[in-house]
Order: structure tokens, then C-alpha cells, then sequence
């Protein structure tokens, strides 16, 4: 199956380092938070990516092109027209195709650019900032079996404020502490969708204000549940505790 990563985004939340790159570019243990997705969904056996750019998309490209240059061992044969050769080359199976979507194009209708690329069937998006251990395949399976234009994966996000219990006369009731009880299921993306999702957009929609809410009304969006891991990189806080879970060898979404 083609995966499909939303990558065009300014990033603002994290503008202390999109001011520079692109937010999936940003990078996690020396590489691109890009690649880690990248490498999550090959371990699953799926390398054919379709990446949906748009803010500074031209570094992305760039950094494709430049890919085995950066982390291979080179041999630059001048006598002989210039010839390289590349040793001990990074040997990912992958199809990139990188589409720019244009600098303010809603997450939706980004989708609906690349359409031509994805064709009559079932794929795969997420988002190209935030890293999961969910067994992609599962969700596939899941998907097929619940017959639904959209499967969204849904993780439990603990609340890290205190908890205060209300009575209607602003009277405080209870107290207590960040819990796990009170956490809520919240979307982590990693998506499986039919085709029969493009005819939800338009030149100027939103896939979570529009389409998603859409698609719940119309009795066709599933949830798969993941009790496992998942984390977003929208603050320089959070990109700090990934790079954490990497020095200490403890990162959960690295399998591969």
C-alpha cells in the first residue's frame, strides 16, 4: 500500500526550528523525523511514499537526492569522467515521491493533490510529525474487516494538569492530581482510507474540521484503538524528550 505523509506545514509551534526547515526535517538522534515515520512503515513492509510538501519543499527534495551522498562512503574517480561510486550505501527499499502541495493548502485538499498518485486503492496517511509503535498491519486488517471509507488510530493521552471537579455553583468538589484514569482517547493519525474518500474534498478543505467530522456523520469512520506509544513533535520540549528515548536506547517506535 502507498503511504501518503502530510509534510507542509509551517510548523509555528515549533518556530525556533522551522524557521530554518521544513518541521518534518527537523532532526531526531541525527535524522529527520521523516525518516523514523519512513522507517516505521517499511519495518511493516510498506516503501512506496507519496509526501505531500509545501512549506520549504524544496529542502526535502534535496535531501532525497542528496540521500546516499550523506551517508555513504564516496569514491570520486576523476580520471575517469567523474565517476562515483558508493560504498556501504543505506540500503532502504523505498519509492519517494514528493508533490508540493503549495505553501497554504488545507491538510485535505493536500490529499487531493496527490490523488493521481495514490489511484484506485486503499492507503495509508499520517502526519509528518509524530512517531508510534502501532503494528501498521493490524490497523490494515482491522480497517478491511469494519468495510469503512476511513480507520483513524486513536491513542490514550494521560492529562498532564491538575484535575478540578466543579459542582454547577463553581464550587470545587474534588481535587487531585494528573492521573492515567483521566486520560482520553485523542487521535495519533496513521490512517487506512479508500479512494471513496477524495469525493468528501474540495480545493479547500480541511481533513480534520471537514472531512473526518464528515465521514463520523456519514457512519464511515472507524477507530482503532493503540495501547501502546505515541508522541508529536510540536514543541522544542517534546523534540527534546524524543531525543532522549534515543540516547537512552528506550525509543518504543524503533523496531527496525
Amino acid at each position: 500500500m502507498k503511504v501518503v505523509i502530510l509534510a507542509g506545514g509551517y510548523g509555528s509551534r515549533i518556530a525556533e526550528e522551522t524557521e530554518f526547515r521544513p518541521k518534518p526535517m527537523i532532526e531526531i538522534g541525527g535524522m529527520p523525523i521523516l525518516w523514523h515515520i519512513m522507517k516505521e512503515y517499511s519495518y511493516y513492509g510498506h516503501n512506496d511514499f507519496i509526501i505531500c510538501a509545501g512549506y520549504k519543499q524544496e529542502m526535502i527534495k534535496e535531501w532525497f537526492n542528496n540521500y546516499y551522498m550523506r551517508y555513504s562512503d564516496v569514491t570520486f574517480d576523476l580520471a575517469n569522467n567523474n565517476a562515483i561510486t558508493y560504498h556501504n550505501k543505506p540500503n532502504e527499499s523505498w519509492r519517494v515521491t514528493i508533490v508540493d502541495t503549495g505553501l497554504d493548502t488545507m491538510t485535505a485538499t493536500r490529499i487531493k493533490k496527490v490523488e493521481k498518485y495514490i489511484g484506485e486503492e486503499s492507503f495509508l496517511l499520517t502526519y509528518g510529525d509524530g512517531v508510534c509503535d502501532v503494528d501498521i498491519n493490524k490497523t490494515i486488517d482491522f480497517h478491511h474487516k469494519q468495510n469503512k471509507i476511513a480507520t483513524i488510530t486513536a491513542v490514550k493521552k494521560p492529562q498532564d494538569k491538575g484535575i478540578l471537579e466543579i459542582t454547577q455553583e463553581l464550587t470545587v468538589k474534588a481535587f487531585r492530581e494528573k492521573s492515567v484514569k483521566d486520560s482520553a482517547l485523542i487521535s495519533a493519525g496513521y490512517m487506512v482510507l479508500e479512494p471513496s474518500i477524495f469525493k468528501y474534498i474540495d480545493d479547500n478543505t480541511s481533513l480534520e474540521l471537514d472531512v473526518l467530522p464528515k465521514l463520523a456523520n456519514d457512519n464511515e469512520l472507524v477507530s482503532y484503538v493503540h495501547e501502546g506509544y505515541w508522541q508529536c513533535m510540536d514543541t522544542n520540549r517534546e523534540k527534546i524528550e524524543l531525543e532522549s528515548l534515543l540516547n537512552q536506547g528506550k525509543a518504543p517506535w524503533v523496531k527496525w
